[in-house]
C-alpha cells in the first residue's frame, strides 16, 4: 500500500544466493538495497543471479565468496565492502549446515560443533566485524531460524540445536545492542521449500504430504520468506527488540491430531 524505499542501504546475507537468502536478497534489492550475498566455491550461478535482479530492476548484487565459519574470511569480505561503502545496515545470518542425524548412534561431537559453527556462531562474528570495520552496528539485525526444536523433523538434531543457540544468542545480542540503535530479531520459519530441505528429507516426504493431503504449494516459498525479512527491516513488520517471530502458512495449525483424524473421517465408507 505504501513504497519501502532502502536506496543506499547495504544488506549483507549469508549464504544469499541460494533458497531463503536468495529470496530475502531479492526482496531487499527490490526496494532499492544494495545487497552483498555470500557463498562458499562452486556454489552459486552468479550469471543466473545477476540475470534475476536485473529482470526486476534491482541494483547489481556483490557476489562474495566467503566460508562463514572463517573469521579471517568475514574481515576480508568487509575490506572488500569498505572499498566501496561506509557501512553495513542489514545483516541476515542464514547459513545453516545440515547434518543429519537419523539415529542417535549418528550424533557425533565434531558434526554438533561443526553445525554451531555454521549455523550460530556467524550471528555473532558478522556484527562484531562489521563494528570493527565500519565503526557501528548495522541498523537490522536478523538471524534466520526454523520450527525445528519445537517440531520433529527426522534427523533434523542438530540444525534444531544450533537454531536454538541462534535464538538465545540473538535475545541477548538485542540486550546488548539497545543504545547503539540495533534492532536484533529471529525470523522463524516453518516448513520452505529448498534445495536443502529436499536434500534433507527427500522424495519420501513429499509422498508423506501428499497422502496427507498437503500440497507443495502449501509449504512456504523462498520469495515469502524473503517479504517477512524486507517487512521486517523497512518497519512495515512491527517487532519488539529480540522478538522471535515466526512466519508459516497455518501449517502449525493444519498438521495436528485432530486435523488428520477430520481428514480420516473424510475417507471412511459412511456405514462404519
Amino acid at each position: 500500500m505504501f513504497a519501502i524505499d532502502l536506496t543506499e542501504k547495504v544488506a549483507v546475507i549469508t549464504g544469499g544466493t541460494r533458497g531463503i537468502g536468495l529470496g530475502a536478497a531479492k526482496a531487499l534489492a527490490s526496494a532499492g538495497a544494495t545487497c552483498v550475498m555470500t557463498h562458499r566455491w562452486g556454489s552459486a550461478d552468479q550469471e543466473a543471479i545477476r540475470a534475476e535482479f536485473l529482470e526486476i530492476g534491482a541494483p547489481e548484487p556483490m557476489l562474495e565468496m566467503a566460508d562463514v565459519s572463517r573469521t579471517e574470511d568475514t574481515q576480508a569480505l568487509m575490506e572488500r565492502i569498505k572499498e566501496h561503502h561506509d557501512g553495513v545496515d542489514i545483516f541476515i545470518s542464514n547459513v545453516a549446515f545440515a547434518a543429519k542425524t537419523p539415529e542417535l548412534s549418528d550424533y557425533r561431537k565434531r558434526s554438533f560443533f561443526k553445525s554451531l559453527e555454521y549455523s550460530t556462531w556467524p550471528l555473532v562474528d558478522y556484527v562484531e566485524v562489521i563494528n570493527q570495520t565500519f565503526g557501528r552496528y548495522p541498523g537490522h539485525v536478523v538471524a534466520i531460524s526454523s520450527d525445528g526444536m519445537d517440531r520433529s523433523y527426522p534427523g533434523y538434531d542438530f540444525v534444531a540445536a544450533s537454531k536454538s543457540v541462534l535464538e538465545v544468542f540473538a535475545r541477548y545480542m538485542g540486550s546488548h545492542l539497545a543504545e547503539s540503535g540495533t534492532r536484533v530479531n529471529v525470523l522463524r520459519f516453518g516448513m520452505v521449500a529448498t534445495q536443502s530441505f529436499e536434500a534433507m528429507f527427500g522424495d519420501e516426504l513429499w509422498e508423506f504430504l501428499e497422502e496427507e493431503g498437503i500440497a507443495k504449494e502449501e509449504l512456504l516459498s523462498t520469495d515469502e520468506c524473503g517479504q517477512a525479512v524486507l517487512a521486517l527491516c523497512s518497519g512495515l513488520l512491527d517487532a519488539m527488540q529480540s522478538e522471535v517471530v515466526t512466519v508459516d502458512r497455518a501449517m502449525a495449525f493444519e498438521d495436528n491430531l485432530m486435523r488428520r483424524y477430520s481428514r480420516w473421517r473424510v475417507g471412511r465408507p459412511k456405514d462404519e
